[in-house]
């Protein structure tokens, strides 16, 4: 692996059903059905859709073991119209359905922090050393009968943890913290080492960008240290829908594939769950064009932390740089750029609108030793590179920056030329999203040809709101649907996102049910989570403030929670 030079990291193959992943094979794509999983049919037609995508796998959840059940009879039908794509049972909570799913489905998706430990409660508690490893063995006991049933029927495991989902005794140990993750993945990788049961994905995932780019690497750190070279699959959960949860897709999962890490990813978007394939698709094709391109030297600069970057200390210089937030440039006039959008400069006729600074254009493949003969104390660097892989080299010449003193505020510019605008949002999300996470980028300039300047605007802020930068519009913490989910997803996020869309700032999260609700949503500042049919729970942070609101009445409801709270303030 290399942060410089793109190439994937080695993993061992793992077997699904036929199509295999991991080692050398493609990085494989997949979705999850949002029907119910008792409804045959109507799973066995959205299968088919989402096969007919592109995608390599499908999922379902099974809450119980009649829907566990059921997916093998979905599998036959799919089979007996010849659609052999392979099935993978989800399950939170429930051995039994996991049990009874490894003998009629191809993968089996557990969550660490359910599966044994009980579910999570919020509730502190403590344990001595001696209960806490006492907690551990539980694990073994669990686990290893249900890792000798998948061994007989060849049915693959993934090991799933979620942020929001970690067990109370996880979370006595290391807080919610992306250590705590990763040693809650761990535990249970080391009894299928134990076993020599290798057929075994991990995903570890999380809502917030940054948190799942670092959770992921130090996964891969810890198993490289335990001689684990298991395959992973990417995601960033409840990342919402249309434009915004593609590009907090592409910010975090880009930047995890642009190091080779990934051998199957998930776009969850809260949208029909077929239309996740195409976004995953670009995301794959982009990243792996840089396959075998030109080797880039590059060494990391003393002291900086690959795990969990911080944005690199340099002079600031007006409002760019120093403690300013990562400013937005963008070519053109401040034609049709909606208000809260506009950029902080506009690009025209060669020269920067009311820059009180100097800019100075350097390309990547550049000497650093060059740029600050050139660099005075009021210049900002606007840095691009035509490499193959232009992160690797953007990121070994700030490196080499940072070795040298040169502390200049650096903007980031990608053009993309004449791309579809669809396009230029998921490769420009993963380009400079990547930059920002790690810390190399005072601002962002993107250029495409075919875009408005509100469009580019619009896409240049979603960028910096996906990596928790800058923050200039609501943000939706939404799950992408399933069979759990309690009520239409897709049309209640539009009546709350007409409610709230306003609210510049705050965090909302809106959850179809409350397995992963409460958890996943647990930085939001308020949340509409399903608790039954027809009802809905509203929470303030993580505590549930108000239970079985009837659906009709949930929305006014959360609007007076806001306002209570002293969060409101009316749209203009």
């Amino acid at each position: 692996m290399s942060v410089f030079d793109y190439r994937r990291r080695p993993a061992h193959s793992v077997n699904v059903g036929g199509i295999p992943l991991g080692s050398d094979y493609p990085i494989r794509l997949q979705s999850m059905t949002s029907t119910s999983t008792m409804d045959t049919e109507a799973s066995v037609e959205q299968c088919k859709r989402i096969a007919a995508a592109g995608a390599s796998y499908v999922r379902l959840t099974a809450q119980g073991v009649r829907e566990a059940e059921n997916i093998g009879r979905i599998g036959e039908e799919l089979r007996r119209q010849g659609v052999n794509i392979p099935l993978v049972a989800d399950i939170h909570f429930n051995p039994k359905a996991a049990t009874a799913a490894a003998t009629v489905v191809q993968k089996v998706r557990i969550n660490p922090g359910n599966f044994v430990d009980p579910g999570r409660t919020f509730k502190q508690l403590t344990y001595t050393d001696e209960e806490y490893q006492s907690e551990i063995k539980k694990i073994e006991t669990a686990l290893i009968p249900f890792l000798e049933l998948c061994r007989e029927h060849k049915t693959a495991i993934r090991i799933g943890v979620n942020h929001g989902s970690l067990s109370d005794r996880i979370m006595s140990r290391y807080g919610d913290t992306p250590a705590g993750m990763v040693e809650s993945a761990m535990e249970f990788l080391r009894v299928c080492m134990a076993r020599n049961f290798m057929d075994v994905v991990i995903s570890i995932k999380a809502s917030n960008t940054a948190i799942m780019v670092e959770t992921v690497r130090r996964l891969v750190k810890a198993m490289a240290a335990e001689n684990m070279d298991f395959p992973l699959h990417l995601g960033v959960t409840e990342a919402g829908d249309g434009e915004d949860g593609r590009i907090k897709s592409a910010v975090g999962i880009g930047a995890l594939l642009s190091e080779g890490i990934g051998d199957t990813i998930r776009v969850s978007l809260s949208e029909d769950p077929e239309l996740e394939i195409p976004v995953a698709e670009t995301l794959v094709n982009y990243i792996s064009k840089r396959t075998g391109h030109k080797s880039i030297k590059g060494e990391f600069a003393p002291g900086y932390n690959y795990e969990a970057p911080v944005r690199r200390k340099t002079d600031g210089i007006s409002n760019i740089g120093g403690e300013n937030v990562p400013v937005v440039i963008v070519d053109g006039t401040n034609e049709n750029v909606a208000k809260d959008l506009t950029p902080d400069y506009f690009y025209n006729d060669g020269a920067l609108q009311d820059a009180t600074f100097n800019l100075v254009e350097v390309d990547a493949s550049s000497s650093v030793a060059d740029v600050r003969e050139r660099a005075t104390e009021n210049s900002v660097i606007v840095l691009y590179s035509n490499h193959a892989n232009p992160t690797g080299e953007m990121q070994a010449w700030l490196h080499e920056a940072m070795r040298q003193g040169l502390n200049n505020p650096v903007i980031i510019r990608a053009d993309y030329g004449d791309a579809e605008a669809d396009d230029v949002a998921l490769m420009a999300a993963a380009d400079l999203g990547t930059m920002l996470l790690n810390g190399f980028a005072d601002g962002i300039w993107l250029r495409a040809s075919r875009l408005s300047v509100a469009e580019i605007a619009r896409i240049s802020f979603g960028i910096l709101q996906a990596s928790r930068l800058r923050i200039t519009r609501t943000e939706y913490i939404s799950c992408p649907s399933c069979g759990r989910t309690l009520f239409d997803l897709q049309t209640t996020l539009k009546a709350v996102k007409e409610a709230t869309a306003h609210l510049k700032g705050l965090k909302i999260g809106v959850m179809g049910c409350i397995v992963n609700g409460p958890g996943e949503m647990a930085d939001a500042d308020y949340g509409y989570v399903g608790a039954a049919a027809g009802k809905v729970s509203l929470y303030k942070n993580k505590d549930c403030v108000e239970k079985n609101i009837p659906t009709e009445e949930a929305i006014p409801r959360l609007i007076a929670l806001i306002k209570e709270s002293g969060d409101w303030v009316d749209a203009e």
